[in-house]
């Protein structure tokens, strides 16, 4: 099923996954939800992925039909999982932070001999430290994503609503290849390829776990453009995912109209200043809530807290993991025990929300490396007049 240029990237992701199931004590493990499946196959499919600690690995296939391999066993139903399977594990391993409860009791009675235990965080722990196959992805979505944002001061017109803005950059984006859906780990997380926050809507609390809200277009999809004019004075923050490979970057740059007020100028200048120091600080050992304290510290001596991360409602975060979803591990948090790692991939975003303005802040994807965070979204800082 794996193409010749994947095989080998996949049999390092299939061997560190059966090294953390043995670890974990566990004999095997069934993986379940399309992110991960696309991450043990190279590909989204209809079905299962076996594991085994003995890094051996079988497909059970519903759909596409066609597929083919020696590993590659079709199955109408998951019943016929236990019929295929020589040795029947003593302890599995299910991804129970996705699976239905349904499909996670027909799952257990399909292996009623086994003990079933949850392997979410073998997986999330193995897809936080990227691989270099998957940092070349992620760098190669980086350019991409700069060359889109490059075109947002031309698109600009006056007189036009943040959903006119949005839909031109969604427009180019996907002109230069993005696939246009993002995948979001966490419960109910629903967002159209970004956001575009223009003025007060920006304050607009959120049911999501966003850093930043906005009220949407509709009820059903309370996020982001609400269809605010944008008029002088107002900022416009353009936070738009870039997929343009199975594999995500994350930026925010924020532009405005007008003349911009002083408050707004100060809180995106300490945005950008905040990223110059987790850039030095953030390296393999450092815990992930370092850099969210840091970034705290630093808004207090500015005396901006009360703007820090939202301002009706404010975010309990700084940064969060990337890769083929947005909202991986580590999550740079105040409570987070997440200790960065080489090859960890992370989006920074200290963000400020100025009454009456909007929000500004900056928001970019950078590698953990030995020597620091190495930034894959280069497109300027600086907050640009539209």
């Amino acid at each position: 099923m794996i193409n010749n240029s994947l095989k080998s990237e996949i049999d390092i992701r299939i061997s560190r996954i059966s090294a953390l199931i043995a670890e974990a004590g566990y004999d095997s493990m069934l993986v379940t939800s399309n992110a991960n499946l696309y991450y043990t196959s190279g590909r989204v499919f209809s079905g299962y992925t076996y594991i085994t600690k003995d890094a051996e690995v079988i497909y059970f296939v519903k759909r596409p039909v066609g597929l083919q391999g020696d590993n590659v066993k079709y199955v109408r139903k998951p019943e016929q999982i236990a019929e295929i399977l020589e040795r029947k594990p003593q302890k599995i391993a299910f991804e129970l932070d996705s699976l239905t409860v349904n499909d996670c009791k027909r799952l257990t009675k399909v292996f009623a001999e086994s003990e079933v235990c949850d392997g979410s965080g073998v997986l999330r722990r193995c897809r936080a430290v990227k691989t270099p196959y998957e940092i070349l992805k992620m760098k190669e979505s980086g350019v991409l994503h700069d060359e889109a944002y490059k075109r947002i001061p031309e698109m600009y017109r006056k007189g036009m609503t943040d959903i006119e803005l949005q839909v031109e950059v969604e427009r180019e984006l996907r002109l230069k290849g993005s696939l246009g859906i993002f995948r979001i780990h966490g419960e109910s997380m629903e967002i159209f390829m970004g956001n575009v926050l223009c003025g007060d809507n920006a304050d607009a609390p959120s049911p999501y776990d966003f850093a930043m809200g906005g009220a949407g277009l509709d009820e059903s999809l309370p996020v982001g453009c609400n269809g605010t004019v944008i008029e002088p004075g107002m900022t416009v923050m353009v936070d738009m995912c870039g997929n343009f490979n199975g594999y995500m970057t994350d930026m925010t740059r924020v532009f405005y109209v007008g003349t911009l007020d002083d408050m707004a100028k100060k809180a995106h200048e300490l945005s950008i200043q905040i990223h110059h120091r987790l850039v030095e600080e953030g390296k393999p050992g450092v815990p992930a809530s370092r850099l969210y304290e840091i970034a705290m510290e630093m808004t207090k001596e500015a005396g901006l807290e009360a703007y820090f991360m939202g301002h009706k409602q404010q975010a309990g975060y700084i940064g969060h993991g990337v890769g083929i979803e947005v909202n991986e591990s580590p999550v740079l948090a105040p409570r987070s025990r997440d200790i960065l790692e080489e090859g960890n991939i992370i989006a920074l975003e200290p963000k400020y929300v100025i009454p009456g303005v909007g929000a500004v802040g900056v928001e970019s994807t950078y590698i953990v490396t030995a020597n620091g965070l190495e930034c894959v979204t280069n497109y300027p800082e600086e907050i640009a007049q539209l």
